[in-house]
């Protein structure tokens, strides 16, 4: 394999480094490992450029003070658009929505990807775990929850993490007769069970979270969106748990979805993320 050799002196750096890449396909962004900065080269362009992420601003403006505590260069933008324009064309690494709404941008992207699923990735004492859905319209029907579970297993794998999934529903065992919309749960989650055990480390945990917790779980499977997206409220909003933002499952670029109503402190752990994200893919 043919190798090729770059050097780059960082900003006021006296010291430099030289950076080795490998070949892949022509439509790939390569990314090259350095000592003082983190770069890829854009085939279409030609172009070596250093570590960029895309944030989106919205009133919330704790993002931008967050994008001030990185050491690689975020770019912020007001625009839904634009934002999701520098992710797709290979301008940035990673992109993160910030404080900007979700609904437009979610729309495009699912024109591109129409099975585009959002998990949030959770850290209760230094116990990381996936949340998912938590996309108010995301996870409605079995084939979708079975596509989560797939995506999510992926995930964890490529994080380093051996997948071990609770599956919720909307009571205990003994619940079954009290409303249709819990036997619904409950039902589903019994067959959503049964047709990935084969395949993946799934256990049925009923709407005991707490048990499938401490039984060391790492990706919690909500009965649907609303219900996933009112669990990552209630723990993160008001409670103390930390949320490293959501990751998008089922697209190709690293985009990390993050609650309008995220602080600063939150927003920074997004962005991490999403380096970390960039320097894996």
């Amino acid at each position: 394999m043919d190798l090729q050799y770059y050097c780059t002196i960082p900003e006021n750096k006296q010291n430099y480094s030289f950076f080795v890449m490998d070949h892949y396909p022509l439509n790939q962004v390569l990314r090259i490992r350095g000592r003082f900065s983190y770069s890829y080269l854009n085939r279409s362009t030609g172009k070596i450029l250093t570590m960029k992420i895309a944030a989106g601003v919205g009133e919330n403006q704790a993002i931008v003070q967050a994008s001030r505590q990185v050491d690689f260069e975020v770019v912020l933008t007001e625009s839904e658009e634009e934002l999701l324009d520098m992710l797709l064309n290979g301008e940035v690494a990673a992109a993160i929505r910030g404080s900007l709404s979700a609904s437009h941008f979610m729309a495009r992207l699912r024109e591109l990807y129409p099975e585009v699923y959002r998990a949030s990735l959770l850290d209760i004492q230094g116990h990381l775990f996936l949340l998912a859905p938590v996309g108010i319209d995301e996870g409605d029907t079995l084939k979708q929850k079975r596509k989560i579970i797939e995506y999510g297993d992926k995930f964890l794998r490529q994080m380093g993490l051996n997948p071990k999934i609770a599956i919720l529903s909307g009571g205990r065992p003994q619940d079954i007769g009290r409303s249709s919309r819990i036997d619904k749960t409950i039902q589903e989650a019994e067959e959503l069970t049964r047709i990935t055990r084969d395949k993946y480390a799934v256990k049925h945990y009923f709407i005991l979270i707490e048990d499938a917790i401490a039984d060391g779980a790492n990706m919690i499977l909500a009965p649907d969106g609303i219900c996933g997206n009112l669990i990552f409220r209630s723990l993160v909003l008001l409670g103390s748990i930390q949320s490293q933002g959501a990751v998008t499952l089922g697209i190709d670029e690293i985009f990390i979805d993050t609650s309008r109503s995220q602080n600063e402190e939150g927003y920074l752990r997004a962005l991490k993320l999403a380096e970390k994200l960039a320097k894996q893919h």
